[in-house]
C-alpha cells in the first residue's frame, strides 16, 4: 500500500482511476488470457559491447578477429580467440562471431549453462550497433550538423534518459514503457489488481507514464506476501485501526482525487490478499542482486491469474558497467556479465517450467557502448564513454540465432572495427579517435519491435515513439 501511495503524484492516473472505479467492478476477461510480458534488464553504467560480441572469423572483407585484437591486445583488453563462445550468424553469411566467455557455463560448475546455449536453441537474438538517435545519421552529417545528434552524447544521465524514453531531441518526463502502459492498460488489464508496469529496482523513468501508476517492490528477499502488506494493523489496537481506516476510505468520494486515492488503496489491499498465499518458483536462482530481481519477476508472473493480469512490463537493473578501469576484474564487466548470464538463464528456465517461455520476452538496454580503443593498460585497463552498443533479446518467441538491425556503411548491422578519418562508423577523425560507433539501429526501432509484439497497435506507435516516423522501419523482425 505504501509503495503504491508513493506514486500518487501521477494526478492524471488518480483522475482516471476515479472515473473508472465503477467500470472496474464490471465483468472482464479472466486474468492470464493471452498473457504477455516484457522484461527489461538495464545494464547501468554503459556496457562494453565490443567485449561482449566479437568477430571470431578471419574473413578480410568484414571486420574480423584480427581487427579486434589489433585494437585491444596491446593494452591487455582483448579476449583470446580460443576463449570465445562461438555463434554462427546467418545474416552475416554464416560467419562466426563469439560471445564473451562469461556468458557461458561457469568454469567451476554452476546452476545452469548461461545464455550462450540459448543462441543455438534459437531463443536469443542480437541487435548490433543500436543506440539513441533522432533520425538515421551518417558520419558526415554527425560532423557537419550537430543539431542532428542526440543532445549531450556520452553523458550518463542524458543517455540513460534517452534510452529509457526513446526521445533524443527533447526532454521527456515519461518513459516508453510507461507510455506503452498508458495506451494498453485499460483494454488489457481492466480488472488487474496490480499496475501493468513494475520495477524491482526502485523508481525509474522508463516506468513513468502520464496516466500509468507504476509499482516498485523489493527483490525476492522480500516474499510476495509482504511486498504490499500494510504495517501497523497487527499489534495492540490494530483491528480497530483497520476498521477506522476502511471506514475513512468511504468518505468524500465525490472528489475525483479522494475517490482515486481510495481506489488505489483498495486495489493494493486486494492484491495483498491475492499474494498472501503463493507458489514458489521451481528453478534455483542465483542469490546475486540481478538473480533476486528476476526471481521476484518470475514469482509475479506465476501469480498472473490470481492478479487478473494479461499484460505486464518489468524493469530490473544491474549496475557497475562504468568500467573506465579494471574492466576485466571480477568487480568489472567480467563478473557482471557472469551474474547477468546466470540470472537470465535461470529466468528463462523458470519461464519454460511455467510453460510461459513463448509469452515472456527479456531484453537489454544500457546507457551507451564504450570506446573501441581501451583506456589504460594491464590489470587496470578499461574503456571510456561511447555510443552504439549491442543488445540481447531472449525468449521462446524470439526468432533467435541471428543478428537484426539496419545495415550500416559496410552493408551489415555490425560496425566496422576501425577508428579515425577513414572509419565509416567512428564519430571522430584524426589520431585521437577512439572508436565511438554511430548507431545504425535506433532505440526507437528496437523498442517499437518489442512493443508491437506486446500488443501496441500501429495507430499508437507515434504516441509512444514520437520519432519513429524518421526511420524506414519500425519492425526489425526479431519477433513475430
Amino acid at each position: 500500500m505504501a509503495t503504491l501511495a508513493t506514486q500518487m503524484q501521477h494526478f492524471g492516473m488518480m483522475s482516471a482511476l476515479a472515473q473508472k472505479t465503477d467500470d472496474k467492478a464490471k465483468s472482464a476477461p479472466e486474468g492470464g488470457e493471452a498473457y504477455k510480458a516484457l522484461v527489461l534488464v538495464y545494464l547501468s553504467g554503459g556496457n562494453d559491447g565490443n567485449n561482449m560480441v566479437i568477430p571470431n572469423h578471419s574473413d578480410a572483407s568484414i571486420s574480423n578477429y584480427a581487427a579486434y585484437s589489433a585494437a585491444r591486445s596491446l593494452q591487455g583488453l582483448a579476449i583470446p580467440q580460443a576463449q570465445l563462445l562461438p555463434i554462427s550468424v546467418p545474416r552475416m553469411g554464416g560467419l562466426t562471431y563469439g560471445l564473451n566467455p562469461n556468458l557461458g557455463p561457469l568454469a567451476a560448475g554452476g546452476i545452469n549453462n548461461g545464455i550462450h546455449e540459448l543462441w543455438g536453441m534459437g531463443k536469443m537474438a542480437i541487435i548490433p550497433n543500436c543506440g539513441t538517435l533522432i533520425r538515421p545519421l551518417t558520419k558526415a552529417q554527425y560532423q557537419s550538423t550537430p543539431s542532428l545528434r542526440p543532445y549531450q552524447l556520452f553523458s550518463h544521465s542524458d543517455q540513460v534518459t534517452q534510452s529509457q524514453t526513446s526521445i533524443s531531441n527533447a526532454q521527456s518526463f515519461t518513459g516508453w514503457g510507461g507510455r506503452v502502459a498508458d495506451r494498453m492498460h485499460a483494454a488489457s488489464n481492466p480488472t488487474g489488481l496490480l499496475p501493468m508496469i513494475t520495477s524491482i529496482a526502485g523508481a525509474q523513468l522508463f516506468t513513468a507514464g502520464q496516466t500509468t501508476l507504476p509499482l516498485a517492490i523489493n527483490n525476492a528477499n522480500t516474499p510476495l506476501a509482504n511486498v504490499l502488506n500494510p504495517a501497523g494493523f497487527t499489534n495492540t489496537g490494530g483491528a480497530a485501526r483497520l476498521t477506522s481506516f476502511n471506514q475513512l476510505r468511504t468518505y468524500d468520494l465525490n472528489s475525483n482525487y479522494i475517490a482515486a486515492a481510495s481506489n488505489v488503496t483498495n486495489l493494493a489491499m486486494q492484491a495483498n490478499s491475492a499474494l498472501a498465499s503463493t507458489q514458489e518458483v521451481t528453478v534455483t536462482f542465483p542469490t546475486t542482486g540481478i538473480g533476486l530481481q528476476l526471481k521476484q519477476v518470475a514469482r509475479l508472473i506465476k501469480e498472473r491469474i490470481d492478479l487478473n493480469i494479461n499484460r505486464q512490463i518489468f524493469y530490473v537493473q544491474l549496475g557497475g558497467f562504468d568500467t573506465h578501469t579494471n574492466q576485466l576484474a571480477n568487480a568489472g564487466q567480467t563478473g557482471l556479465l557472469q551474474q547477468f548470464s546466470q540470472a537470465v538463464r535461470a529466468f528463462y528456465d523458470e519461464m519454460t517450467t511455467q510453460g510461459m517461455q513463448n509469452d515472456v520476452t527479456l531484453f537489454t538496454l544500457s546507457d551507451f557502448g564504450r570506446t573501441f580503443v581501451p583506456a589504460g593498460t594491464g590489470a587496470a585497463v578499461g574503456t571510456d564513454h561511447a555510443w552504439g552498443n549491442h543488445m540481447f533479446v531472449i525468449g521462446g518467441s524470439v526468432m533467435g540465432g541471428d543478428f537484426y538491425g539496419m545495415n550500416g556503411p559496410n552493408g551489415t548491422p555490425f560496425p566496422t572495427l576501425s577508428v579515425g578519418t577513414s572509419a565509416p562508423d567512428d564519430t571522430d577523425n584524426g589520431t585521437g579517435a577512439r572508436g565511438r560507433w554511430i548507431p545504425t539501429t535506433s532505440v526507437d526501432q528496437y523498442a517499437a519491435t518489442l512493443a508491437r509484439w506486446y500488443g501496441l497497435s500501429q495507430a499508437d506507435q507515434t504516441a509512444v515513439f514520437p520519432n519513429i516516423g524518421n526511420f524506414s522501419s519500425s519492425n526489425l523482425g526479431f519477433l513475430p
